[in-house]
């Protein structure tokens, strides 16, 4: 008996095992149905540390988002340089803000604006908004509703185009009513959006691509080359509903 208990134990600890590595295996491997979702892009920040862009472009890259900004005064060290080299290397460029909940959005407009070049084409901008690395003071919907209009106003006006809500999900269900209707960046990992209504989708946060060291965020565009074009194109205004018909 105890002989039986000791091999169940056994194949119990090599089963879970197997398991294990499967889902490791599966989970850094995992990539969406490129017949589907041709077009792959990458958002990056100071983290990824010293990027060689057109190693990363040669890696069946397209499009970088870059973190310019974050609240009313702080500037990512590494946008200026990266957003330079990754247009060099022929990537689709945009920038990206991360909203705090502590400052007014018209001060995050401003810093936004003062820091991301408008004299070349750019993606939409995108305003990150999320609980995890922010104000501990949530703000209720309707104060989010003021500040997110404050900081989209002037921005959306100085960059011709309808910016991207890059929205985390607990933060999403706290202000539903607040980001309904807008371009979204969705992040899903490792499993299907459960809708369509989205611009991009960051489907893994733990990927790989040739010319960065260590961990980069991988996503993907809802369209081909010819949305991508789009969204890149010379500074107009585009309406949301535009975005989310392409």
């Amino acid at each position: 008996m105890k002989n039986r208990i000791v091999l169940w134990g056994a194949a119990s600890l090599i089963l879970g095992g197997l398991v294990a590595v499967g889902l490791y295996l599966y989970f850094h491997a995992f990539s969406p149905d490129r017949g589907k979702y041709p077009v792959r892009g990458i958002d990056v920040s100071h983290h990824q540390r010293q990027i060689d862009w057109r190693r990363v472009a040669a890696d069946d890259v397209a499009f970088a988002v870059i973190k310019a900004t974050e609240g009313g005064d702080h500037v990512d060290d590494a946008f200026d340089a990266n957003l330079r080299e990754a247009r060099a290397a022929g990537l689709a460029v945009g920038a990206y803000h991360f909203f705090t909940f502590c400052r007014p959005g018209a001060d995050q407009a401003k810093n936004f604006i003062s820091v991301v070049p408008r004299d070349q084409p750019l993606l939409p901008p995108v305003v990150d908004i999320e609980f995890h690395g922010n104000c501990p003071r949530r703000p209720s919907p309707e104060e989010l509703q003021v500040e997110l209009s404050a900081f989209l106003g002037p921005v959306e006006a100085a960059f011709g185009k309808t910016a991207i809500l890059y929205v985390t999900d607990a933060a999403a269900r706290a202000y539903a009513g607040q980001i309904a209707g807008r371009p979204r960046w969705v992040r899903s990992l490792v499993l299907q959006p459960g809708h369509d209504d989205w611009i991009y989708w960051q489907y893994h946060d733990r990927g790989r691509v040739d010319g960065i060291s260590g961990d980069v965020d991988l996503n993907v565009l809802q369209g081909g080359q010819a949305t991508l074009a789009a969204l890149f194109a010379a500074p107009e205004s585009i309406s949301p509903e535009t975005l989310l018909s392409r």
